[in-house]
């Protein structure tokens, strides 16, 4: 009876191990440049940006401001902060755009929201959400140059 025991004992700890499996295209220096675990993942920020509570701001003013939003964006991305921006389409929710920032921390998100202008400007109110991901998001990037025609 003991011998049972300690053989289904060891089968249920290894149970674990033998359904895992290994990726044969696994790439240990591109997952390690990307900061993946060993699914791999990664942590990051996902940012939801709703509209703000500044309604006194004239056209122009938040022109300039949504202005230096872009600008912001851009820098961002080639900082290689940002691996993911964009707007929303109309929505009840208020709902602007989203960012998903590659840091692992809200208080780094924070200091990198604090760049931006619309944000400072309170034209655009932040909601961050710690996030988990595919570590090659960041991939999608340099295809995306390669498929836009027109810029904003």
């Amino acid at each position: 009876m003991r011998s049972i025991l300690f053989i289904m004992t060891i089968l249920l700890f290894s149970l674990p191990a033998l359904c895992q499996k290994t990726n044969p295209n696994f790439d240990s220096t591109l997952a390690r440049s990307l900061g993946a675990d060993d699914y791999g993942m990664k942590r990051y920020v996902f940012v939801i940006l709703k509209t703000g509570s500044n309604t006194t701001s004239t056209k122009a003013e938040s022109d300039s401001l949504f202005a230096g939003h872009m600008r912001n964006i851009n820098r961002l991305s080639e900082m290689k902060k940002l691996s993911v921006a964009g707007p929303f389409l109309k929505n009840d929710q208020q709902f602007r755009g989203l960012f998903i920032l590659n840091v692992p921390t809200l208080e780094e998100a924070r200091s990198l929201l604090d760049t931006d202008p619309a944000i400072r400007a309170k034209l655009l109110e932040p909601e961050l959400y710690p996030w988990y991901g595919s570590a090659a998001l960041s991939e999608y990037l340099p295809a995306h140059e390669k498929v836009w025609r027109l810029s904003f």
